[in-house]
């Protein structure tokens, strides 16, 4: 799968990213991730809106809950028509095989699954002295993505630090999908684990998801051609 980059489209209502969008047209269209905060703030409908404009769009809204929820729960996005999906792999193998089948349509097309392993605002102290994690945060993640394999997933999210060692313990087809991406001249805002387009590139990343460095910079799209310059 070709590389691309997805714009984090974390905006509070319908209004505001449709005008953002709109400073696209004309230009390639993005691939967009709608999360929880625009997700719970306009709903269903505006998956529909965005994806009837013609962007590909990946639905972060990292579902973890018992194995039946999650199945049911996906089900019900899988008829969004979306073209990525995820859950914590946190919420177990079970959890996840759960997952799966609740996404697979009748006619056996599905979403791209992908499991989130460990946010890129937590730190390695956090995840031992907080989640009481002995293993180091590259171990955790490893065996994380291992999971999300067994389970029949296509990827995991992780920072682009761990993305060569997820391709080393799963494989080069298994997808690496990396939030946590700054310009060299850029603050780090509230993440931990994080490195620039070009880095990713060269880690392995398949996937960067960017926000702020392209939704908070005074040309957006000029921003945005930075990333697919530097990464794609």
């Amino acid at each position: 799968m070709n590389r691309d980059v997805i714009i984090a489209c974390d905006f509070p209502d319908r209004e505001t990213t449709l005008a953002f969008l709109d400073r696209f047209e004309g230009v390639r269209k993005p691939f967009v991730k709608i999360g929880m905060e625009l997700f719970y703030g306009a709903g269903p409908e505006i998956v529909r809106e965005i994806k009837a404009r013609g962007h590909r769009i990946f639905l972060d809204l990292k579902l973890h809950d018992i194995p039946n929820t999650v199945k049911k729960a996906m089900r019900v996005l899988s008829a969004l028509d979306v073209d990525m999906v995820n859950v914590h792999a946190s919420g177990t193998v079970a959890m996840m095989r759960a997952a799966l089948e609740g996404l697979t349509r009748a006619d056996g097309t599905r979403p791209l699954l992908i499991a989130v392993t460990q946010l890129t605002s937590t730190s390695e102290e956090v995840l031992q002295r907080e989640l009481l994690v002995s293993a180091s945060m590259d171990d955790t993640i490893s065996r994380y993505a291992q999971n999300a394999r067994e389970a029949g997933l296509d990827g995991v999210v992780c920072s682009p630090l761990e993305a060569a060692g997820v391709k080393e313990a799963c494989g080069k087809d298994f997808l690496t999908v990396t939030p946590g991406i700054r310009f060299p001249d850029a603050a780090a805002d509230d993440q931990v684990r994080i490195t620039t387009p070009a880095r990713a590139r060269e880690i392995g990343s398949d996937f960067i998801v960017v926000g702020r460095p392209i939704t908070a910079a005074a040309d957006p799209v000029a921003a945005y051609q930075r990333c697919i310059e530097e990464f794609v």
